[in-house]
């Protein structure tokens, strides 16, 4: 099973592209998770869509996605909601009769502060609607201060682990 992990954040040491390659070393035995920013996604416009069609960086990330059996998206918390950077990226990916996001299996988990990243689950999970998105019911993983739960780059808090372990299992199962 091929995965396309979407990381939420443009941090350079960001939580959330930590936590998606501990599921690139804890994914079960034949799935693989190839992980992407959302670096160089232009603010989308449909008057440039309909007069240039997708830049390059949202060919390629379609491209990928499409190309996956399903997705795993980090997303931080901000504002109580999803990134702006990543609600862009998905209303690129949501665009088309072609969409790569239409019934596509996937699977939420954030890394944050106090509460982890409940509420931005919450509106990334209304938001993927639109697209018919196949949510693993879970667990839920929210990775709540995620300062004391990484260390040099790497999640090291076991329990988190074995959430998003149990969480793979179940995104391979939909």
């Amino acid at each position: 099973m091929k995965v396309l992990g979407i990381s939420g954040s443009l941090r350079e040491g960001s939580y959330n592209t930590a936590a998606l390659r501990a599921a690139q070393e804890l994914a079960p035995a034949g799935m693989t998770i190839d992980v992407v920013t959302l670096h160089g996604i232009p603010l989308f416009n449909a008057d440039d869509e309909r007069l240039h069609g997708y830049p390059p960086s949202v060919v390629d990330l379609r491209e990928r996605l499409r190309a996956a059996d399903a997705m795993l998206i980090a997303t931080p918390e901000y504002n109580y909601s999803i990134p702006g950077v990543l609600k862009n990226a998905l209303d690129w990916l949501s665009r088309g009769s072609d969409s790569p996001l239409d019934d596509k299996p996937a699977a939420l988990l954030g890394a944050g502060g106090r509460f982890g990243t409940v509420r931005a689950q919450m509106h990334l999970r209304d938001t993927l609607l639109h697209n018919r998105v196949r949510i693993a019911a879970g667990p839920e993983v929210y990775i709540d201060r995620a300062r004391e739960k990484f260390a040099d780059g790497r999640l090291v808090d076991e329990r988190a682990r074995g959430q998003i372990r149990r969480l793979l299992v179940s995104l391979a199962g939909t």
